[in-house]
């Protein structure tokens, strides 16, 4: 096997794995900021309502922690990539990406990993506006985070705002750097994924408890929050998928191409629920559609043009992972829909009480734990493969810019990071098993002082 597949094989292994905790330490943020906003609204009114919201943002902290130190070490070799595997990159468009890349570590990782120290350990030991301030200031980091690094990856599928000398790219507009033309999309939709991947890890892992009778002081309510947001924010998230659709589709046909399975150029082109794209014969093998669907839903007419992989020789993405990768992406999603909106409605039916909900929801709920990371991962194939050939879309050809190194070199590095990854994966759903398991261990007793106001306000009740 070549060192130019070798060298995609590698990132690809790489950016799954990173992929999965910025997609859930970035919504999460926001979501232990409410939790702890919560409790302070409660902590003078009903003691056993802020002593679970309390416990919620404590808890949930350690998993945050937890998330954050995994995604730091991850996107490290990352950046290790640049420089082994892929040096004509930075070469080439290294006056782009290098200051975009230098703005997310000093804006956003040092305001996230300045503030966390407070968010982790100064509970009781700073003010609590400070703590309120210090938590965020991490959720906004981790946003600001994904900013810069969305506003790179995007310009390298549609790039604006450069200009070419001498086969360096030069920054022309920062403006149009940054704000290039599917930013907003891939920024939002990201955003969006992020907050649907942590709600089911909430939604998971509060049902996870319920079934194992322990989490009784914030369980319920952090399982609602989960299947709120996810009933809430899914058809948004349906919205701006589709607003990008069409903006890919302005901008890289050629990936909606390979994306839908459609060869030849055609009006009124079929949805294709099912099919095996054969790249060699360039046409589909058992084919199940639904005539007009892909032209409807991509242009919003029955008759739209969509046009086909034939019209790209030699410059179009493979189909056939293309194709899968953005079915399991599109079915997991309704999936996640479907569960949110039985969910969310039996819950209220129970008067949000899980222990009333039929125990097959909560296994279904703890089967869904991780589906967003599936749906994540398999939209991020679809982003980057459906760039391929380029590195910078429709200017540098990945061939050009990989590394000389052995192949053999790059498949041992390769076989490494993948069985240190699943040993991480391993580890990681492991630990959040054990903390979900054991709560009240890893929790500090009701502070006496605030369910002793609460007492007294409330005649005494706790």
């Amino acid at each position: 096997m070549d060192a130019l597949i070798l060298a995609r094989m590698q990132f690809a292994a790489n950016i799954t794995f990173h992929i999965l905790f910025p997609t859930i330490s970035i919504a999460l943020g926001w979501l232990l900021l409410f939790f702890r906003w919560r409790w302070l609204r409660t902590r003078g009114v009903d003691a056993q309502l802020a002593q679970g919201w309390l416990d919620a943002y404590r808890f949930w902290t350690k998993v945050f922690a937890l998330t954050f130190a995994l995604g730091v070490v991850s996107g490290i070799t990352m950046s290790f990539q640049f420089g082994t595997n892929w040096p004509g990159f930075m070469e080439k468009v290294g006056n782009v990406a290098g200051p975009l890349l230098g703005y997310e570590v000093l804006t956003a990782f040092f305001l996230e990993a300045g503030f966390l120290g407070v968010m982790l350990f100064g509970h009781e030991k700073v003010g609590e506006r400070v703590h309120l301030m210090s938590t965020f200031m991490v959720a906004f980091g981790t946003t600001l985070s994904a900013f810069w690094i969305l506003a790179l990856n995007s310009w390298m599928q549609t790039p604006a705002g450069h200009e070419i000398i001498d086969g360096e790219f030069h920054v022309a507009s920062w403006m149009a750097v940054i704000f290039n033309p599917s930013f907003p999309y891939r920024f939002a939709h990201m955003l969006l994924a992020s907050a649907l991947t942590c709600a089911f890890l909430l939604i998971g892992l509060s049902a996870w408890q319920v079934l194992r009778g322990v989490g009784q002081r914030s369980a319920a309510r952090v399982m609602r929050v989960g299947l709120t947001l996810a009933a809430v924010l899914i058809p948004v998230q349906i919205v701006v998928g589709d607003m990008h659709g069409l903006n890919t589709l302005e901008h890289q046909p050629a990936k909606i191409a390979a994306m839908e399975g459609v060869w030849d150029t055609e009006r009124g082109a079929p949805l294709l629920l099912f099919a095996i794209p054969d790249a060699k014969e360039r046409k589909n093998h058992f084919e199940i559609a639904i005539p007009n669907g892909a032209s409807l839903i991509l242009t919003h007419k029955v008759d739209g043009e969509l046009r086909g992989l034939n019209d790209f020789p030699g410059a179009h993405p493979p189909p056939l992972p293309m194709f899968f990768a953005f079915r399991i992406m599109v079915g997991m999603g309704m999936l996640m829909l479907a569960t949110s909106w039985l969910g969310w409605w039996l819950y209220r039916r129970a008067q949000w009480q899980p222990a009333r909900l039929p125990r097959a929801l909560l296994w279904l709920f703890a089967g869904m734990t991780f589906s967003g990371w599936v749906a994540t991962v398999a939209g991020w194939y679809v982003t980057e493969i459906g760039r391929q050939p380029y590195v910078v879309y429709g200017l540098v050809r990945t061939a050009d810019v990989v590394s000389s190194v052995p192949s053999a070199m790059i498949g041992l590095t390769l076989a490494l990071y993948v069985a240190l990854y699943l040993a991480l994966i391993v580890a990681y759903v492991a630990v959040l098993k054990y903390m979900a398991e054991k709560p009240e261990a890893l929790l500090p007793s009701p502070a006496p002082s605030d369910v002793g106001i609460a007492a007294v306000l409330q005649g005494g009740r706790t």
